[in-house]
């Protein structure tokens, strides 16, 4: 059977210790049908140009050694370092955190469409941005894109609680999200009346419009996040607020512990698999919300560096990391054939 050559691409200055990029490359590099891995960084001074300019054919990358781990001063990133050929590998991994550019992920897929990529950057674009949701309404809370401050206020009154909360599109890590209630928007972290807030967001709501979505009483039973690999849940957890918060975010403060997906999730991973299997998504995350019918309701798609995977191993006791690995293999077999 075929043996490949990997390239991953990632940012190691963004990293902490529990980031899942270690635990894949590392059993990956021991799979029997691994050739080699390298892995690049945007966070060294040899990629700026790679990651900022319109050449993206060759980056500087470092080979993922047996004892490849995370290590504050970046070490596997930075040593043995040689430029490689993009095209000479045959699967190019992402891993790269926000911000992406559009433009970068576009020549990205332009200059090496021949390979395969997990995920496909264009399916990236195409499924990254919270509009993606539209294409499911009958699986979401209400919702609607919203380019204008009086799209806004009539979102508003047509929910019973006149509550909503407002998503950038491409924000990440719960970055931006508001709750509107009333006079009053609360991200979290910062109260502002109505009217501040909307002038605040002006010119973003005419550029690219905010994500408009009924505010769900229930939203302190946890947001749930569902690990999809190959068209398959491999793991669940539930992300719980911290205290007097709204936001389940864990970087954000909240906690997150082991789960199952219910029936509703089962049908809800069932129904949007298609589409993002035709834009190229291997691998990505879908967050649920408790309705207030006390239903699971999708609430995001996460599609461009999702995590959790050693800590999805070691709270289900499944091989999470493995079965994932697995998953990429047959995917890439599948192109190739």
């Amino acid at each position: 059977m075929k043996k490949y050559r990997v390239l991953s691409l990632t940012d190691h200055s963004k990293h902490t210790k529990e980031n899942s990029i270690y635990a894949i490359l590392s059993n990956w590099a021991k799979h029997e049908r691994c050739s080699e891995i390298f892995v690049a960084s945007r966070g060294i001074k040899e990629n700026e140009a790679f990651f900022n300019s319109k050449d993206l054919s060759r980056v500087t990358a470092s080979r993922v050694e047996d004892d490849f781990s995370f290590d504050s001063r970046g070490k596997h990133f930075t040593r043995n370092c040689e430029e490689v050929l993009l095209s000479d590998f045959d699967i190019i991994f992402l891993r790269l955190p926000r911000p992406v550019s559009d433009s970068f992920l576009e020549g990205l897929k332009e200059q090496n469409g021949a390979t395969i990529f997990v995920n496909d950057p264009i399916g990236i674009i195409e499924c990254g941005s919270k509009e993606f949701l539209l294409n499911f309404p009958s699986l979401c809370p209400p919702i609607k894109l919203c380019k204008s401050k009086e799209e806004i206020l009539s979102f508003c009154k047509d929910q019973e609680n006149g509550t909503i909360v407002l998503k950038p599109l491409k924000e990440y890590g719960g970055r931006g999200i508001t709750k509107i209630k009333g006079n009053i928007a609360d991200d979290g972290k910062s109260i502002y009346q109505l009217s501040t807030y909307l002038k605040k967001i002006e010119s973003e709501l005419s550029e690219s419009g905010l994500l408009a979505m009924k505010y769900l009483k229930n939203v302190t039973e946890g947001d749930k996040r569902l690990i999809v690999v190959g068209e398959t849940i491999l793991a669940a957890s539930l992300r719980m607020p911290p205290p007097n918060s709204w936001l389940c975010n864990v970087a954000l403060g909240g906690h997150s512990v082991a789960s199952k997906p219910t029936a509703r999730e089962l049908k809800i991973v069932e129904e949007i698999n298609p589409l993002l299997a035709k834009n190229g998504i291997l691998i990505y995350g879908v967050d649920t919300l408790m309705n207030d019918a006390g239903e699971r309701v999708l609430s995001e798609i996460n599609t461009l560096s999702i995590g959790g995977f050693p800590q999805a191993e070691k709270q289900s006791g499944r091989p999470i990391i493995k079965l994932t690995i697995d998953k990429i293999l047959k995917y890439a077999d599948e192109r190739i054939n």
